[in-house]
């Protein structure tokens, strides 16, 4: 019980108010100034999209992104399994909005896929 009450209390401290959320793309945002990535997705690219089909999905996916967060209290669980940040410095993190993990929602809705260890094509999906 202790456990659980000390991981509570760390996921709460972890939180950070949305005023300061920028969504960058489908898996990445700036929280309080912190570049965070979701770790446990793979979402299409945005800036370096192989064709249009993936660049007008990692639209929709960053859109949907800063809906889900939009004026909601984000809870930040930081680390991937030991590993706290990517080749490019982002805090590695899961998101929690309402209870639900937004990587979660983002494969179920189809604008990410959960995360293999490396980057898969999104042209040629459709």
């Amino acid at each position: 019980m202790r456990k659980l009450l000390i991981a509570i209390t760390l996921s709460l401290a972890a939180s950070s108010a949305l005023s300061a959320t920028h969504v960058v793309d489908g898996d990445t945002v700036v929280i309080d100034g912190e570049k965070i990535r979701i770790f446990n997705i793979d979402a299409p690219e945005l800036r370096h999209a192989a064709c249009d089909a993936e660049r007008r999905l990692a639209e929709v996916a960053k859109r949907r992104l800063d809906a889900l967060l939009a004026g909601r209290p984000v809870i930040v669980v930081r680390s991937d399994n030991g590993r706290m940040k990517d080749r490019y410095g982002r805090t590695l993190a899961r998101l929690t909005v309402d209870g639900r993990d937004v990587g979660e929602i983002l494969i179920e809705e189809e604008l990410a896929r959960p995360w293999e260890g490396k980057r898969q094509p999104w042209c040629g999906q459709e």
